[in-house]
């Protein structure tokens, strides 16, 4: 964990154009008594959830049964499936898919479900603006509209979200709450705080000719019975060499233990 932090921090150091970004907003909530432990920034602005929707996918995969453990399905890789790295060009299982942001198991999750089951679940989430609809005249919603298209969502909706997770609100089955869990499993702190999360990397708006980034970093940190629920976005002032989305984790699991500090 501290050799990861650090190996991020020194790439930031030595290459200063990759580090031009700003906090959007930080939104970290002590979820097991609802009080706001710090809030910073705009948290209100909606915007993709990019890969951070994940979670929710995660949740609709295992309750309807597409997902049925970490380890299966282990769906094959196809050409012509979405892939931009080397990485996601192989058999991927759940938990594989959680790490490593594979676009186009996600795809095949919401394929199965098809569009009213998939919005049914959007919709019962209370997931951002709940707009499925994707692309403006691409009919390409069903596998696109988390991806910096029509779905949009706050960084206080998120932390909402999150809050009816952890606390087992939303309506789906104890085994979909269960193996999400595990498979969002990010790092165990040094003083036992176990970080569940899911980065997210998009444009910060739908046009495609815009190449900065916003950059996610969400989830939950747990010790025992206490639960704290959090949001971090970064935005972009120009195309950067790394994804938002790692640096805006790097720079959150950096600020996460002077915070939970106060909670011992």
């Amino acid at each position: 964990m501290k050799k990861y932090l650090f190996a991020v921090s020194l790439l930031l150091f030595l290459n200063a154009e990759i580090v031009q970004a700003k906090s959007v907003c930080t939104l970290v909530s002590d979820t097991s008594n609802g009080t706001l432990i710090k809030e910073d920034g705009s948290c209100d602005e909606r915007m993709t959830p990019a890969s951070t929707f994940k979670l929710a996918l995660s949740l609709m995969g295992f309750d309807s049964g597409y997902l049925v453990n970490e380890e299966t399905p282990a769906l094959p890789f196809y050409e012509g499936y979405a892939a931009t790295l080397e990485s996601h060009k192989t058999t991927t299982t759940p938990q594989y898919w959680m790490a490593n942001s594979v676009v186009w198991f996600s795809q095949r999750i919401t394929e199965w479900l098809g569009k009213d089951r998939f919005q049914h679940y959007v919709d019962a989430f209370q997931y951002g603006n709940q707009d499925l609809s994707g692309d403006p005249d691409k009919n390409n919603g069903l596998i696109k509209a988390w991806l910096s298209s029509s779905l949009k969502i706050s960084p206080r909706e998120q932390v909402y979200f999150l809050e009816r997770l952890v606390n087992r609100q939303l309506p789906v089955s104890t085994h979909a709450f269960d193996v999400t869990e595990r498979i969002s499993l990010v790092t165990t702190l040094a003083n036992g705080w176990e970080v569940h999360g899911k980065t997210g990397s998009g444009r910060v708006n739908t046009d495609a000719s815009t190449q900065a980034e916003i950059g996610w970093f969400i989830g939950w940190a747990k010790k025992g019975n206490h639960i704290v629920s959090f949001a971090h976005n970064i935005q972009d002032e120009k195309k950067e060499a790394i994804y938002a989305g790692p640096r805006a984790k790097a720079e959150f699991l950096e600020l996460l233990p002077s915070l939970l500090s106060n909670l011992e």
